[in-house]
Parts: structure tokens; sequence; C-alpha cells
């Protein structure tokens, strides 16, 4: 029988937390590549309240059938919050701002993101910066400046679009840095779904340019609009919040560095986009800073069995993995 102390349970919620975040990131990589199809139909608010409207019918009705109920009132304020910010205040800026620059700039300066949570992280939630996480976060930055730079200039750029990308690197880092609290005192999924909710109803300004752009957006454009509500939002958020709960905002931010790599194989994939040799060799940067950021030092013989593993990491009492 398994005693107390053997690391089984903590080496098994670590690896569904390494699972969840591979899903996140995944889906939000796809998410480029739909928004990109689904933007040219429709304009910055509407694009952003359809995905959320998507996201809540989908949320809500998985909330229902577990009757996961409401979160308590202590989780409220980390809720509301990242819902304003990052479903919110991030999706309508992000993607006003890709209209206005071309990919590889918006994705450089949005991908200053997992810096800014790890800055706040370390100031507001007292994560821990270990040489190893530095060390990769400055690995994959210097990829996503690659795979910027490799893709600049295809499709122009202002400063407008700059500064609201700056800004939506800013609204997702603090959502981020917002919500790890919320997390320790409701489940994934009702931060996930509330939050959603509250990003819903700070776009409702948008509402009749949604209709106007689903009337005649062709079937395509409002699919794709449907794909971001339900995947990369409803479930890559929930997956994302499962593990955040489990880790710091710091590491879960640096794995987000992933994404970039993720878009340059699925625009090669989808939309015949051929990647140049600088691309690649970003994307490679951007996966090898992510793997280095999430290591930890080895452990052996006896430290590897009695480690504990940091509290941060665990379920909340009575959840689960």
């Amino acid at each position: 029988m398994m005693n107390a102390s053997s690391p089984a349970p903590a080496r098994r919620t670590e690896l569904l937390a390494a699972g969840a975040a591979t899903v996140t990131v995944v889906l939000w990589a796809s998410a480029f590549v739909s928004i990109r199809s689904a933007g040219a139909a429709y304009s910055p608010g509407a694009l952003a309240l359809g995905r959320l409207l998507a996201g809540a019918v989908t949320l809500g009705t998985i909330c229902l059938l577990r009757r996961e109920g409401l979160p308590p009132r202590e989780a409220w304020r980390g809720i509301a919050l990242s819902g304003l910010l990052w479903f919110g205040f991030y999706m309508v800026v992000l993607n006003w701002g890709e209209q206005q620059v071309d990919a590889g700039t918006a994705a450089l300066v949005v991908n200053t993101g997992p810096i800014l949570i790890a800055l706040l992280g370390s100031r507001l939630l007292g994560d821990a910066m270990p040489p190893r996480l530095v060390a990769g976060m400055a690995v994959s930055f210097a990829g996503a400046v690659a795979v910027g730079l490799s893709m600049s200039g295809k499709g122009g750029s202002s400063v407008l679009g700059v500064v609201l990308c700056l800004l939506a690197a800013v609204g997702y880092a603090a959502g981020v840095v917002a919500q790890k609290p919320a997390l320790g005192r409701a489940s994934a999924l009702q931060v996930t779904t509330f939050g959603c909710l509250v990003g819903a109803v700070a776009c409702l300004p948008f509402a009749g340019r949604l209709v106007h752009d689903v009337a005649h957006a062709p079937a395509s454009a409002t699919l794709n609009v449907v794909y971001l509500g339900v995947f990369p939002t409803a479930l890559a958020f929930t997956t994302w919040a499962y593990a955040l709960a489990r880790t710091t905002a710091t590491r879960m931010g640096a794995t987000t560095y992933a994404v970039p790599a993720l878009v340059v194989a699925m625009s090669w994939l989808f939309l015949g986009e051929i990647p140049g040799v600088l691309t690649l060799a970003g994307g490679a940067l951007c996966l090898a800073g992510v793997a280095v950021s999430r290591s930890r030092p080895g452990l052996s013989g006896p430290a590897r069995a009695t480690a504990a593993p940091r509290p941060s990491e665990h379920a909340r009492p009575g959840e689960h993995a």
C-alpha cells in the first residue's frame, strides 16, 4: 500500500497540470489562425462578444450539468478582475491591434505578456523566480523576437497597432495575476465560466455590431467565431485555470511561449504559409525555452522520495486532481 510520503499523488497532479497546459497552448495557437480568418468579416468588438457568448453558453451548460453553483464570495474579486481585463479588454484590443499591425509585430509585442506576469507575480503573489525559469523565459523571448522579425513587414504596421498589442499584453498579464487567488477559493470551471460571463457583459455595447456582422458574414467566418468560443475560450481557459491552480502564475506564463512555435506550424499546415529558416529557428527557441523554464533541478536517492511538492501545486482542499 502506498504510504503518505509517496510522491506518486503529487507526480500525478503534476502530469495532469502539464497535460492541461499543453491543451491550452495548442488551442490558443489555433485561435490565431481562426482570428485571422474571422477578422476579415467581424469587427474587433463583435468578434470578441461573439466568441465570449459562445464560450459562456458552453461553460454555463457544463456548470449546470455538473451542478457547480455560484463561486464563493471571496473569489468574486479575482473573477471580476480577470473577466474584465482578460476575457473582455484583452480580446477586444488584441482583435483591433491585429488589424493594425502585421502578424509578426503582434506576436512579438503580445509576447511581452509572460515577462509582465513574472514581474507582477513576483511582486503581488510572491512567485519565486529560480534561475532555470528566468533562463527559459529569456530563451523563449529570444525565439519570439526571431519569429516576430521573420514575419514582420507582411501586413503593414502602425503606432496605434503596437500600442493596442502592448495594452493587450498588459491586460493579459494583469488578468492572470488577478485570477490566481480566485483559483484558491473556487473551482477552475467556476472561475472560467463566470470570468467569461463578466467579459461578455462588458462587451455588450458591441451587440448591435455583432448582429450586423452575423447577418453579412460568410458562414465560414461565423463558424470560426463559434469555434473560438467553444475551444480556445471555453475549453482552453478551463484547462489553463486547472493548471494555474497547481503551479505559479510565472511558470504558467512561461509555458505560453510555446504558442508562437505552434502558430508557425499551424499556419504552415492550414494556411500554406511556408516558414523561413529564421522563423523555424525562432520557433525551436520558443519550445526549448519552455522546456528549460518548466524543468527542475534533479533530486537523487532518498531526497527524491521525501521531497514535498510546493503548496501551490496541490489541488484545493476537497478537490480531486
